[in-house]
């Protein structure tokens, strides 16, 4: 009989991405496991379209929600499923209570908000040995102490020609004929993150002058920004922010020729997309969350006030993403896409 693991997956939409890796690496290890993930709703399409993944089970409470109740109900009725083990991403009390209640024999995650008594499988992070997300996600899926295999398997989204049909349909756009930028502006953790929107409309004339389409991704927090960058380009741009759910945004950047991104959850997409990448950082350190792609071209200063991980600039001066000006993104594009092709 198989084994059947249930992941309580993060929050995130990056996270979600990176969290493939260890779905692969169990995959790897036992071809016949069944992989169950829980996870936020928003998080289907994702989940959907990562081959390892069996189920996705909706975890009805938002990030931050207690509401014990809720979670026991949940529990309960995830003990029909009979899993062997549990592993949960998230190091917060509260997301290790469901599978207590589900009543799982064996629960692993690492050691964090007094849930000791909730884990029998406790890990404890040396974040020296695993550096990068991706590797504390994996370690979680090797026996104590069992050192990691030397190639990461890396995130690859599964892609339809159906559903790019469908998204390029429901927001009328033709198959690309011709190569498509598509930016993304936004990122969810904060403005710090954010490279200027007048950079990102000067790549984006450039590219325009060029005979390029240019797409605009993001969420509906994103939208103005994206307004501003359509404006600065005479409408030419398309301003896809806030109009696409989840899925449509996978499957429209799957049809781009490159992606320019901030760090954010959408730069892990493009990266899992296996598209030619450029991403932008600033605030944040790419030595733990890098996009994992290896057509990927990572740019940052080395300024002495970076990396600050604040959500707002707190010298006031933006100078990390002011300083990277947009000849160094249109290089950095040019590089991508002749390694790309």
């Amino acid at each position: 009989m198989s084994k059947k693991i249930l992941i309580v997956g993060p929050a995130w939409v990056g996270d979600m991405v990176m969290a493939q890796c260890l779905f692969k690496l169990l995959k790897q290890r036992d071809p016949h496991i069944v992989i169950d993930v829980l996870a936020p709703a928003w998080s289907l399409p994702l989940l959907a379209r990562m081959p390892e993944v069996s189920s996705a089970i909706v975890m009805s409470l938002g990030h931050g929600q207690l509401n014990l109740g809720e979670r026991y109900r949940i529990g309960k009725r995830l003990r029909e499923n009979k899993y062997d083990q549990a592993i949960v991403l998230p190091n917060s009390f509260k997301s290790a209570l469901v599978l207590w209640w589900a009543r799982i024999p064996r629960r692993t995650g690492f050691r964090g908000e007094m849930r000791y008594f909730l884990l029998n499988d406790m890990r404890y992070l040396d974040k020296a040995r695993y550096p990068l997300m991706i590797e504390r996600f994996m370690a979680l899926g090797l026996e104590q102490n069992e050192t990691l295999p030397e190639v990461y398997p890396v995130p690859e989204l599964h892609i339809s020609s159906a559903s790019q049909t469908t998204a390029l349909a429901n927001h009328q756009l033709v198959n690309p004929v011709r190569s498509v930028l598509a930016l993304c502006p936004g990122a969810e953790f904060g403005p710090a993150k954010q490279w200027p929107e007048n950079y990102y409309a000067d790549i984006a004339n450039a590219k325009l002058q060029e005979g390029w389409d240019v797409w605009i991704f993001g969420s509906s927090k994103d939208h103005a920004v994206a307004e501003q960058i359509q404006q600065a380009t005479q409408q030419r741009a398309v301003n896809l922010a806030g109009k696409t759910t989840l899925e449509e945004a996978i499957d429209l950047l799957s049809l781009a020729t490159v992606v320019v991104s901030n760090d954010s959850g959408l730069m892990h997409i493009g990266a899992a997309l296996n598209k030619p990448l450029v991403a932008v950082f600033g605030p944040t350190s790419p030595s733990f969350t890098p996009p994992l792609n290896k057509n990927a071209k990572i740019l940052s200063l080395t300024l002495d006030c970076q990396p600050c991980f604040q959500r707002t600039c707190p010298l006031k001066h933006h100078h990390c993403m002011r300083e990277l000006k947009p000849i160094q993104v249109l290089a950095a594009i040019s590089s991508v896409v002749s390694e790309g092709m």
